[in-house]
C-alpha cells in the first residue's frame, strides 16, 4: 500500500491540476487499490474575506506586477493545462474567497464518511470553484456540495454553523509549516518522499513505481521527478 499525504487548497489551479494528474497516474498503473490518500488542509491566504473583492485578473495582475492583460493571458495558460486533462477549467472567473469551512467539510468527511465519499467531495470542491466559479465561503454552496456526495444535510449544516473542525485545519497547517511547506501542492510518498508541486502524468507515475519498488526492495535510495513542478503559495502559483 501507498500511503499518499497532500497538503492542497480549492482555489490553487495547480492543486486540481496536480491531483488530476495524480490521480490519471494512479488509473493507468492500475493501482486504484493500492494507494490511500490523506489530504490536508493549507489555506493560500487564511485572512482572505469571506466576501468576493475583486476579480481574479485584477488579483493575478496585483500580485505579480503584471498589465491586466498579461495577467489575462497566464491565467488562459493555465487554464489550458487543465482543459488538457478534460476539466471545464475556467480560472479567469473564479470568485476568491475564504476557503476555511471548506477544509472543515473536508475534515467532517474524513471524519464520519468513507475515502470514496471523500474522494468525491474533494473533486467536487475543486469543480465547484474551477469549473462552475461559485463561492467557496457560501455554506448553501457548501451544503449543496456535501448532499451531491451523499453526506448528511442536517449533520453538515450543524458544522457549519459551529467551529467544529478548525482545530484539525488550523493542526495541518502548523504541520506543514514545521515541514517548511510554503506551496502547495504538496505531496509525501508514505511518509518520507516529499513532492512539491503538480508534476506530469508520467513524473507521477515514476514516483509511484518508485515507492512500489522502494517497498519491494526495501531500499530507500531517492530520484528527482523528471519535470520541474508547479506549485502556489500565498504569493501566487509558479514554476519551481
Amino acid at each position: 500500500m501507498i500511503n499518499l499525504t497532500i497538503w492542497s487548497d480549492f482555489a490553487c489551479p495547480y492543486c486540481y491540476i496536480g491531483e488530476t494528474r495524480l490521480q490519471r497516474a494512479i488509473e493507468e498503473l492500475g493501482l486504484k487499490d493500492d494507494v490511500k490518500v490523506d489530504f490536508r488542509a493549507f489555506e493560500l491566504d487564511p485572512t482572505a474575506p469571506k466576501e468576493v473583492t475583486t476579480t481574479t485578473p485584477e488579483r493575478f495582475a496585483m500580485k505579480y506586477r503584471l498589465s491586466l492583460e498579461g495577467a489575462k493571458q497566464q491565467i488562459q495558460q493555465i487554464s489550458d493545462l487543465g482543459k488538457e486533462l478534460g476539466i471545464d477549467f475556467r480560472y479567469a472567473t473564479t470568485q476568491y474567497s475564504n476557503t476555511r469551512d471548506a477544509h472543515r467539510l473536508m475534515k467532517l468527511a474524513e471524519d464520519k464518511y468513507d475515502s470514496a465519499t471523500v474522494g468525491r467531495l474533494n473533486e467536487a470542491l475543486f469543480a465547484a470553484y474551477f469549473t462552475e466559479n461559485l463561492v467557496l465561503a457560501d455554506h448553501k454552496v457548501l451544503l449543496e456540495k456535501a448532499v451531491s456526495v451523499g453526506m448528511d444535510e442536517k449533520e453538515v449544516k450543524d458544522m457549519l454553523e459551529s467551529d467544529r473542525y478548525d482545530d484539525e485545519v488550523r493542526f495541518d497547517e502548523r504541520e506543514a509549516g514545521m515541514r517548511g511547506v510554503r506551496g502547495v501542492p504538496y505531496i509525501v510518498f508514505n511518509g518520507t518522499f516529499a513532492v512539491p508541486g503538480a508534476m506530469s502524468i508520467d513524473a507521477f507515475k515514476s514516483a509511484l513505481q518508485r515507492e512500489l519498488k522502494k517497498q519491494e526492495e526495501d531500499n530507500k535510495v531517492e530520484e528527482k521527478p523528471a519535470e520541474r513542478p508547479h506549485t502556489c503559495g500565498p504569493d501566487g502559483c509558479q514554476l519551481l
